[in-house]
């Protein structure tokens, strides 16, 4: 018989560094959410998480890239690591946009959580460095109870 103070682990350690990104934005505040982290730690994966609500497109950008930076996920004095973690972004915001990256502009209002992961992929046996960015929350007009889910997913290479 187990102990009943033990929780099941939540076993991660086929996942790929996209799908440990995307879960960990949703479940980060969950028993499995540690669970992730420890397994993107042992990759050796730098990642970090935050948050932003805003009705104004740049102020989602620049949330997600001064925590990149200021979290050392990437080196903000390089410019192929802004570079591919912009173009992550931008990708992960056309999906929680439904391709539309307009917010504020027509009365929409977003309050996000943001995953963002750096680490080594091999891709058919090609071994290089990547960015994911997920984003999870809700968009919908500025009034309270008038929004819904969404989820954006970017993937870019160094």
């Amino acid at each position: 018989m187990s102990n009943p103070n033990e929780r099941n682990r939540f076993d991660c350690s086929n996942y790929t560094m996209g799908k440990l990104t995307s879960l960990l934005v949703m479940l980060h505040n969950e028993d499995a959410g540690t669970d992730i982290e420890n397994e993107m730690k042992r990759r050796g994966y730098r990642y970090t998480i935050g948050k932003v609500g805003a009705m104004d497109l740049v102020k989602v950008v620049t949330a997600i890239e001064t925590s990149a930076k200021s979290n050392k996920v990437i080196d903000p004095n390089s410019y192929r690591e802004v570079h591919s973690l912009y173009h992550a972004i931008i990708e992960a915001i056309q999906g929680i946009g439904r391709g539309t990256v307009q917010f504020g502009d027509i009365l929409r209002t977003v309050g996000l959580t943001f995953c963002i992961t750096r680490g080594t992929v091999d891709i058919s046996g090609y071994s290089g460095e990547w960015l994911s960015v997920c984003i999870y929350g809700t968009i919908g007009a500025p009034k309270k109870g008038f929004e819904h889910d969404v989820l954006g997913f970017g993937y870019n290479h160094i």
